[in-house]
């Protein structure tokens, strides 16, 4: 009966483990790493910003920096509202109370460059 419950007890805790370790080891890190995470050596144009609008290829500005936040994208705790601004300036809703500290830590491994001054 003792070996009973002890097994019951290891297989709990295996399947508790399973909700707890993410989905994906590197989460907030981007796959794209071009420049090296938080370089922003290079600059874009607005234009060559707003061809990268989708699901596959979202960028995003944030205080005239710029964001490749694809690999996130299905990561999103707020779902497709990161889509909101793909391609333009999320600013605005970055900053808004919906976003936690930690959030400033993480988007800094998608930044691949600064917005071209007009």
């Amino acid at each position: 009966m003792d070996i009973i419950i002890i097994i019951s007890l290891v297989i709990l805790l295996a399947l508790g483990a399973l909700f707890v370790i993410p989905k994906s080891q590197n989460k907030g890190k981007s796959k794209r790493n071009d420049l090296g995470a938080g370089t922003t050596s290079r600059s874009f144009t607005t234009e060559e910003i707003s061809k990268h609008s989708t699901r596959k290829d979202c960028w995003i500005i944030i205080k005239d920096k710029v964001y490749d936040v694809t690999p996130y994208v299905e990561e999103h705790p707020g779902g497709d509202a990161i889509l909101n601004n793909a391609g333009g300036d999320s600013t605005e809703g970055f900053f808004g109370p919906q976003h936690g500290t930690r959030v400033f830590d993480i988007i800094e491994d998608f930044c691949i460059g600064q917005l071209k001054a007009s």
